[in-house]
């Protein structure tokens, strides 16, 4: 849009002030550049103005708008001139339309044909606003169907009555102070509602080209995508389909990775691996005495990571522990420990039988059960697990004063016997010091991830600051731990070199029938039923993982293999039990920020997605960096047990992290006229919503009983429970319309960083 203005000489010129290429961009004047891309806002006066100065023959002002496009894919602009004049004595208005687009090369920047030409120009003591009104001008030739609509008029009445249809898709809001910016996201759905209704009635693809509306359309032959869960009714059917799919593209899984964006999604991806890998690996060491801890759960990240990639038929998985297998351990463990059985030996058990359970299903194509399982299983599981880890934190924490105190009461009493098992002197702040380096690493972590999704420092500062939050976090704390020297705090245990974590325990290789006793043969039949729970857990993740990394807005095109990557890693995870690894599964919020790393983005105003980076090659290096990252145990062995305490809450907090179930427990305590406009709670009426919720927490009490108990084992069968009693719920307790709204996948996949969003809000599985 240009605009007559005035030098200092007070000659008028012509000078540029705005642009519309999609979104409108304003012209700093002082600043001498242009603003951010803005959605433009009208006032309602400049749409009137334009459309009685239309009716009247009179004059309107007019914009510079590129970026239109004909059916030949040629881009077109259009000008808008406006501007005051003294000696005119009423406002004037010109539209031209041009019956072939012409290059005006003094007029526009960019070397674009012009199809339409907008002037208005008047006196300075007219009410009209001119700039304004060159705004709306410009807004309406940016709009497909008005630019459609003035390309087809015959008369000046078509081209008003365009106007119209263009006022009645506009929203009016009333003189009234606007308090929040929260309070116009009821505009959007309205919105949706109006252009809906408007472009059922107009079709843009007949922009510009008058012989369009004898061509016959252009019908899309290609297949429809194929559907990866489908079922083709033999045996190993679908594992055979994703091998077909997949592999065909092999060669440009390597070719593909020669990309500098491929180095960087494996610096911040060996670090989102790495941190999990020492994290876990130092809890499960905690939970099974020792018998697997870092080096086991590193070796197996690295060892399985690098065979995944290289076979898989969806690459861009990353894998590794999560918390429902740490639960799972745990669990069996006690339940070894309380029946005399060795635990490392029967896990051996456990992975054989793991085996023959995978290929049963993929023989028989049973991924497709993954349809049933929908968020309400999904997210009281997510509630559980970030449950466990915050009761976890603080219920450890717990156990280094009892501790203390124990070490008090045997030097108050005495005891030598008693005090010659206490390697460590019990120096006097030792409590205070571990709970100020947990929560210390927890809230550092916590609020780089916020600040990732704030407003200060640039965009790439603040996600490089947000991604590495958790380093970052636990590097800080080992620097506040060795400037103290005077009290000591409990540290990561890690064994030197390849050794394993308990070498008077166990070694690299476990034998099947016993490490110190004779393994029963009763229990080698009987593991089939850890064995059935651990596969449901590695089942949910993964193949929920999978489903939200291939989602269709990703626009990834080589497909995914549902069957054959659950082959590959349940029989690898059953298959390491002989090395007393832990077994793994699709990690999902490492899997999605891998995804979106490997994301590249189209340049505008409104970045879109244009491909995904799919390629092997940097998941099969990040394995083998953190399997090479063993050897830093001189700098694992610095870091305080309590700080990663820290993580372990950071992580159960983080989880709740767009988990509508959390969310809808928060709105119990909330006055209604507070609730979000979402549809749960806006088209189900709010006592049927807390009823749902009601239910939902009512299976978590049942799950959290069941995973206390002595039958803890039986948590996944349990969990699985809740798929029936939601489809009995349908139809019987709730309508199917309700269950739509309370229960529907309305998950998306986040590809740019937004205020607020992030990759813990894409999914309900727990980390």
């Amino acid at each position: 849009m240009n605009e007559s203005v005035k030098n200092p000489n007070q000659q008028s010129y012509w000078q540029e002030m705005g642009r519309w290429v999609g979104f409108e961009e304003t012209y700093d004047v002082e600043a001498g550049h242009w603003g951010p891309s803005h959605i433009s806002y009208l006032t309602f006066k400049s749409l009137v103005q334009i459309r009685r100065t239309m009716n009247t023959g009179e004059g309107m002002p007019v914009r510079s708008l590129w970026g239109q496009k004909d059916t030949t894919g040629t881009a077109e602009a259009s000008m808008v001139l406006v501007g005051a004049l003294e000696f005119l004595e009423r406002p004037t208005i010109a539209f031209v339309r041009l019956r072939d687009a012409v290059v005006l090369e003094s007029a526009l920047e960019t070397l674009v044909p012009v199809r339409f030409i907008f002037i208005l120009i008047g006196p300075t003591t007219t009410d009209m606003d001119y700039h304004e009104c060159g705004r709306a001008m410009a807004a309406l030739l940016a709009d497909k169907a008005f630019n459609q609509a003035a390309f087809q008029a015959q008369s000046d009445g078509e081209l008003t009555d365009a106007v119209g249809d263009f006022m009645d898709c506009c929203i009016v809001i009333p003189p009234t102070e606007i308090q929040d910016e929260s309070m116009l996201t009821s505009l959007i759905p309205f919105q949706k509602k109006l252009l809906q209704e408007r472009l059922h009635q107009s079709d843009p693809k007949l922009r510009l080209d008058p012989l369009s509306q004898n061509k016959p359309l252009k019908v899309d032959t290609r297949p429809p995508p194929e559907d990866s869960l489908a079922r083709t009714g033999v045996l190993f059917g679908g594992m055979i389909r994703d091998l077909k799919r997949r592999y065909q593209y092999y060669v440009s899984d390597i070719t593909d990775a020669l990309n500098a964006q491929v180095v960087a999604a494996i610096i911040f991806i060996y670090f989102a691996a790495l941190s999990p890998a020492i994290t876990f690996g130092g809890l499960l060491a905690d939970k099974v005495d020792n018998m697997m801890g870092v080096s086991e759960l590193m070796i197996s990240t690295s060892v399985l990571g690098i065979i995944f990639c290289l076979i898989a038929a969806q690459p861009v998985l990353v894998i590794g522990f999560s918390g429902p297998l740490l639960v799972f351990e745990e669990a069996f463990f006690n339940f070894c420990k309380s029946q005399d059985i060795e635990y490392i030996v029967g896990r051996v058990w456990v992975g054989a039988w793991l085996v023959v359970i995978v290929v049963v299903i993929v023989a028989f194509e049973g991924s497709f059960l993954v349809r049933f399982i929908s968020r309400f299983t999904q997210e009281i599981f997510s509630i559980l697990i970030s449950l466990i880890f915050i009761y976890e934190t603080f219920a450890k924490l717990g156990r280094v004063h009892t501790f203390l105190f124990d070490i008090f009461m045997c030097i108050l009493l005495r005891n030598m016997s008693v005090m010659k098992s206490v390697t460590h002197r019990p120096y006097p702040n030792t409590a205070l010091l571990s709970m100020c380096l947990m929560f210390g690493t927890f809230s550092i972590a916590y609020y780089l991830r916020m600040f990732k999704n704030g407003k200060f420092l640039p965009g790439k500062i603040r996600r490089l600051l947000g991604d590495f939050g958790v380093p970052i976090a636990i590097f800080l704390m080992v620097a506040v731990d060795i400037s103290i020297e005077d009290t000591y705090t409990q540290k990561l245990v890690v064994p030197k070199g390849l050794q394993v974590s308990n070498p008077k325990m166990r070694g690299w290789l476990i034998n099947p029938m016993g490490e110190h006793k004779p393994f029963p043969i009763w229990l080698m039949f009987a593991s089939v039923v850890p064995a059935m729970l651990v596969f449901i857990l590695i089942f949910l993740e993964s193949q929920i993982t999978t489903l939200i990394v291939s989602k269709p807005e990703r626009k990834m095109v080589k497909g995914s293999g549902f069957h054959m990557d659950l082959l590959i890693l349940v029989s690898m995870g059953g298959l390491s039990a002989i090395f007393g690894i832990p077994w793994l599964s699709a990690a999902t919020v490492r899997s999605v920020s891998h995804a979106n790393a490997l994301t590249v983005m189209s340049k505008g105003p409104k970045p879109e997605i244009e491909k995904v980076l799919e390629q092997r090659v940097s998941g099969v290096v990040v394995a083998l960096l953190v399997g090479l990252s063993i050897l830093m145990e001189p700098i694992l062995k610095m870091i305080p047990i309590t700080a990663l305490f820290g993580i372990f809450l950071y992580m159960g907090i983080t989880s709740l992290s767009g988990i509508q179930l959390w969310d809808r427990m928060l709105l119990l305590l909330i006055p209604k006229k507070y609730h979000p406009n979402e549809p749960y709670a806006t088209k189900v009426s709010t006592k049927r919503m807390h009823v749902f919720t009601a239910i939902q927490m009512v299976c978590l009490a049942v799950l959290w009983m069941v995973k206390s108990s002595p039958v803890s084992l039986a948590l996944p069968f349990v969990l699985i429970l809740t798929i029936p009693l939601r489809m009995f719920m349908t139809g019987r307790l709730f309508t199917e319309q309700e269950m739509k709204y309370l229960d529907g996948d309305d998950a998306k996949a986040t590809f740019e960083e937004e205020p607020g969003v992030d990759v813990y809000s894409e999914t309900q599985m727990p980390l």
